[in-house]
């Protein structure tokens, strides 16, 4: 049987800031992200099984998406947690900002190596993560493929 990839396109809005840049991302800043999962695995064959046909139904790679990242992400402002912004992130926190601390500089090429092992530990066992592409602005993006880790 013919192994079949398919994608789900999703959108979320977050903010970050990068310590020790040396350009304008060491200001806090926000982008509306563009995160495209493709999945790999084999059509289902079995014809009493209500989701024949299907390599994995969009409604629970929807799902695994929007647990794992989507609402995790969107509307939070991502701090690496060893930044010097950390009293901005407490202030922000004290006030009622969704803050996310991360052990990682909150870049594209990070953010989209984290996306990876959260959607990937979350996908059925016959399904694998084939690849990620976390687009933060219009020319610019990040790509993650199992073939390459």
């Amino acid at each position: 049987m013919s192994k079949i990839r398919i994608t789900k396109q999703f959108n979320f809005e977050t903010g970050h800031a990068l310590f020790g840049y040396d350009g304008k991302c060491k200001n806090v800043h926000g982008h509306s992200y563009k995160l495209s999962v493709t999945v790999i695995g084999t059509p289902i064959t079995d014809p009493s099984h209500v989701k024949l046909g299907m390599v994995i139904d969009f409604g629970d790679l929807k799902k695994i998406v929007k647990e794992e990242i989507v609402d995790v992400f969107d509307h939070a402002t991502v701090f690496n947690q060893n930044t010097p912004h950390i009293e901005l992130a407490k202030e922000l926190q004290d006030r009622g900002h969704h803050v996310i601390l991360v052990d990682y500089q909150p870049t594209s090429e990070n953010m989209v190596i984290d996306f990876a092992a959260k959607i990937s530990a979350r996908l059925p066992q016959a399904i694998q993560l084939h690849s990620l592409r976390l687009q933060e602005t219009e020319t610019s993006f990040a790509e993650w493929y199992a073939s390459d880790n």
